[in-house]
């Protein structure tokens, strides 16, 4: 049987793991403030061979980040991401700390909110490339503010809750 978390020392893959959460998410959040503010400038009326452009420069700006050219990578991205975490990384933190439950039920509670709102975004961006008009433009924007409001509140939780017990473990389940 396994010694409750907060009995284990951290262990060096533990803090890499947390160290590693921590810049995925940071690069999430990155991003999302640059598709915020594209977002902002397509509901300004910027041409749209400047917003291309902008979204163009997300693709550069990391090896993780190969966004190509839209927020419907960034969409795939964050589904992917919350899968593996679901996935992976939830079963092992209930395992490794049982007083976590109820902190992994909101993080998958938020992971099936976030989800709706990375479609509401991404059915935005698609009815903005079928036919730009104002109403397309605000539901994008409408869209993008949403789930910055979510998002960037769930991975603050995630990270403030589940560290100290990732701390402890000794690699990334299932690896």
């Amino acid at each position: 049987m396994t010694a409750p978390a907060e009995a284990r020392s951290p262990s060096p893959r533990g803090e890499a793991m947390v160290a590693e959460l921590k810049w995925v998410h940071n690069a999430i959040r990155r991003d999302l403030a640059t598709v915020r503010q594209l977002a902002a400038d397509v509901q300004d009326g910027r041409p749209a061979v400047e917003v291309t452009g902008r979204l163009r420069s997300l693709a550069t700006r990391g090896p993780l980040w190969q966004l190509r050219i839209n927020c419907l990578h960034y969409c795939h991205f964050v589904h992917s991401h919350h899968h593996l975490e679901s996935v992976l990384l939830f079963p092992a933190l209930r395992q490794a700390n049982p007083a976590l439950g109820p902190v992994v039920d909101k993080l998958e509670a938020d992971h099936q909110r976030v989800s709706v709102l990375l479609d509401e975004v991404e059915a935005a961006a698609g009815s903005l490339a079928q036919g730009d008009s104002a109403q397309t433009r605000q539901e994008l924007t409408a869209a993008l503010e949403a789930l910055s409001t979510d998002l960037l509140a769930h991975l603050a939780y995630e990270e403030e809750n589940v560290a100290d017990t990732m701390r402890t473990m000794n690699g990334w389940p299932g690896w």
